[in-house]
């Protein structure tokens, strides 16, 4: 017997039934060549190598090397996990507030995510929580820039010289962000990116790796694209590895490509409403938005939202946000589920029972997940209320009036 289950949704699909008085992502507005480049692919019989030119121009923008394209972000990380050289059982650090798909391909190649606590009161991990986490078994720390907000790298990139960590990024979220000059994505080893449609970029899906090391493009290549295949002489392949095929389609990489040269002015624009969100937010009593650190210079937010303070209304957070989203606001909800120690629950489980790479050997100790192992994660996000609706579309006027609303719900529910 089939049991029916509720799948997640993702994309349009997922915000397909969201309304209000502000503005959504969807429809998407796209760039303005989108339609000449996917016609390039039609007209050329699928010959056009339009996913090298996105690639090539991407890397351009970012000051990169290499940009190798995939179908989307948790490709792109997967690929990156597949292509370090690490063994099953070994660490990598990571955040506890971000997506699956940050850690799927660590799981996949049965690497052990131990999750860094954030900071209190903050979204993302720091140098600071992620030191206790370091063992003789730990060889990353994957950092995530959640929300679009840059994780303080200077001091996570001086730990990790000091104990030779790789670090490496998950900028899905804050395309063109900016830390102290530099973009989200050149501030580690190697960073992946989404292109997904409900993405600042979005495409119709879609992602990719970028690195300045040509060995570790080579790999990601290889192992991520052409799924370690190699040609034999009077032969053909031969797969001198387990891999992947995340290839970026065609028509993905054309739309991307079209996304990419509107980006910037849309992000200068996030940039400048965040901002603006952010101080109207922090004069209502009780509500604490995102604080944006001086070292962000330029904060490409995908998602905003704000914590409550819990003395001082009469609703929890969850009321609160319902009552945000009958009041206008599209998309007003929770996100305990980004709380990945307990929202893994299958981590949970294969620890407790030690299967493999949690048996010994391949790990060293024993692990336990759950919500409890990083306080200051679940306290942030018991309180804490978002909207992914969050774009560019969004005016000074918008910003007011989102505002205005969060004001009135606060209003009506304080103690």
């Amino acid at each position: 017997m089939i049991v029916a289950i509720q799948r997640a949704k993702f994309g349009a699909a997922a915000h397909r039934d969201e309304v209000g008085v502000l503005p959504t992502p969807f429809p998407r507005t796209l760039g303005p060549n989108a339609l000449k480049y996917l016609e390039e692919v039609v007209q050329s019989g699928l010959l056009a190598d339009m996913t090298h030119r996105f690639e090539s121009a991407f890397a351009e923008e970012l000051g990169v090397k290499h940009c190798i394209a995939t179908p989307g972000c948790t490709p792109a990380l997967a690929a990156l996990a597949a292509a370090f050289p690490f063994e099953p059982g070994d660490e990598i650090i990571v955040s506890p507030i971000t997506d699956y798909g940050t850690l799927q391909g660590l799981i996949r190649e049965n690497y052990i995510p131990v999750f860094a606590d954030t900071e209190p009161g903050d979204v993302n991990l720091s140098a600071r929580t992620i030191e206790p986490c370091i063992t003789d078994r730990t060889r990353a720390v994957l950092v995530v820039h959640f929300t679009g907000l840059v994780c303080d790298m200077a001091p996570i990139n001086a730990l990790a010289a000091k104990h030779n960590l790789i670090v490496y990024e998950d900028a899905c979220q804050a395309v063109f962000s900016e830390y102290q000059g530099r973009l989200a994505g050149t501030l580690g080893f190697a960073a992946g990116f989404s292109f997904d449609s409900e993405k600042t970029m979005g495409s119709d899906v879609g992602g990719c790796v970028v690195t300045q090391d040509d060995e570790l493009a080579e790999r990601v290549r290889f192992i991520g694209q052409s799924r370690g295949g190699v040609m034999k002489p009077h032969y053909g392949r031969l797969h001198a590895e387990p891999g992947y095929a995340y290839r970026m389609p065609l028509c993905t990489a054309a739309i991307s490509l079209a996304q990419l040269e509107i980006i910037r002015e849309q992000v200068v624009r996030r940039d400048r409403m965040i901002r603006l969100l952010t101080e109207l937010l922090d004069e209502i009593p009780g509500v604490t938005p995102l604080g944006i650190p001086e070292f962000v210079n330029v904060y490409s937010c995908w998602m905003t939202g704000f914590r409550i303070d819990p003395s001082a209304f009469r609703c929890d957070a969850e009321e609160f946000a319902r009552q945000l989203a009958e009041a206008g606001i599209p998309g007003a909800g929770q996100g305990k589920y980004y709380l990945m120690p307990e929202a893994l629950t299958f981590l949970a489980e294969n620890a407790e029972r030690k299967a493999y790479p949690y048996s010994t050997p391949p790990a060293s100790r024993e692990y336990r997940y759950g919500p409890d192992s990083c306080p200051n994660a679940k306290a942030f996000l018991e309180h804490f209320i978002r909207w992914s609706t969050f774009c560019e579309k969004y005016t000074e006027e918008h910003c007011h009036l989102a505002a205005e609303i969060v004001a009135e719900v606060a209003e009506r529910n304080r103690v």
